[in-house]
């Protein structure tokens, strides 16, 4: 049966946490690694690029074009009257 050893992969290095294999060092060792963290930073460092599409498909509909901003505003806010004013 397979044994598991608990390692930091590192600049190509492995630094072993728990225990260390008995190995003979000389020789070569056929290994199997297991990720158990996402590696790719790439698409979890910045969503801009589906941001970008989302705001662009957005403006496209104009979505927006039917609300009156003022009107808006005042449901949201909840103002109360205010002498002299509409």
């Amino acid at each position: 049966m397979p044994k598991t050893f608990n390692a930091i992969l590192k600049n190509n290095s492995i630094q072993w946490l728990d225990q260390t294999p008995d190995i003979n060092l000389e020789s070569s060792v056929k290994v199997k690694i297991t990720f158990l963290e996402e590696v790719s930073t790439s698409e979890s460092k910045s969503n801009g690029k589906k941001m970008t599409e989302a705001l662009n498909k957005l403006s496209k509909n104009n979505v927006y074009s039917k609300i009156n901003p003022q009107k808006w505003q005042q449901e949201i806010r909840q103002d109360r009257l205010l002498p002299n004013r509409d």
